[in-house]
């Protein structure tokens, strides 16, 4: 007698084939995320930094990537209605073009500056130019770093979503892969936030990945067959990431002791 004829063993055998394939694609689905939020942490962390302050930056990143949450879940919960409206992913895919021309363009400012002697140019709370080191975003408030936290990772997630859901239908298995890959994107973001102020062309590495992760949604919405592998876009954001660790910043020169009067 076959065992799913048993009424009482073919639960048991569909509750292991479940977990079985929740074994193989929950990690898949992790990995997912990890890979192709490398771009999106970088930008997190960036915009975390127009706090002064490490303990708002870290309450910012905790509080946008929690809402950001809610969106990804809401994404994957309506991810057939997503993947075929084109005017949000048009929407996205303008709101990651415009993070990235805004944000490299003081930074090119700065480098010029930089290469002509003077000093670099801080873009302080009323958006005048001074005197200081050099931060994309402005110093803003709370409320407002972390409303644009969560913008900017819902912008980046219907790419992530769209490639999750490809994996799995498991609505689940797939939220599941998305609340691991949130918390593993708080804590590279954290990462991050160190490693900026260490690496002088990180941040521009990072703000060309989001540049290219724009234009790529906007061709897979105008010529879709233009599209290039997925493989290529890792490597591309890779070199830029490996360009972007190549060089460290100065260290600041240390006061010299007084002579004792």
């Amino acid at each position: 007698m076959e065992a799913q004829a048993i009424p009482t063993i073919t639960p048991l055998i569909e509750s292991a084939d479940q977990w079985g394939e929740m074994l193989v694609l929950l990690p898949l689905l992790v990995a997912l995320e990890v890979v192709l939020s490398a771009d999106n942490a970088i930008a997190l962390a960036v915009i975390s930094r127009g706090l002064k302050d490490p303990t708002l930056q870290s309450q910012a990143l905790n509080l946008g990537l929690a809402l950001a949450l809610v969106f990804r879940l809401g994404l994957i919960a309506a991810a057939e209605w997503v993947i075929d409206f084109w005017p949000l992913q048009l929407a996205a895919a303008g709101y990651l073009l415009w993070l990235a021309t805004t944000s490299l363009l003081p930074l090119l400012r700065n480098g010029a500056a930089e290469a002509d002697g003077a000093p670099e140019l801080e873009v302080s709370a009323d958006g005048t130019p001074g005197l200081g080191e050099a931060q994309a975003p402005h110093n803003r408030g709370l409320a407002s770093v972390i409303a644009t936290l969560a913008l900017t990772d819902l912008a980046f997630s219907l790419d992530s979503v769209a490639a999750a859901v490809a994996v799995s239908d498991r609505l689940p298995l797939v939220m599941t892969g998305a609340a691991i890959g949130v918390v593993a994107l708080r804590l590279t973001a954290g990462l991050f936030v160190r490693w900026l102020a260490v690496f002088r062309h990180l941040e521009a590495a990072g703000y060309l990945a989001v540049g290219l992760v724009g234009v790529r949604l906007i061709v897979r919405l105008g010529a879709p067959q233009l599209v290039p592998p997925e493989w290529v876009l890792l490597s591309v954001v890779g070199l830029l990431f490996a360009w972007g660790f190549s060089a460290r910043k100065p260290a600041e020169a240390e006061p010299l002791p007084q002579a004792p009067s």
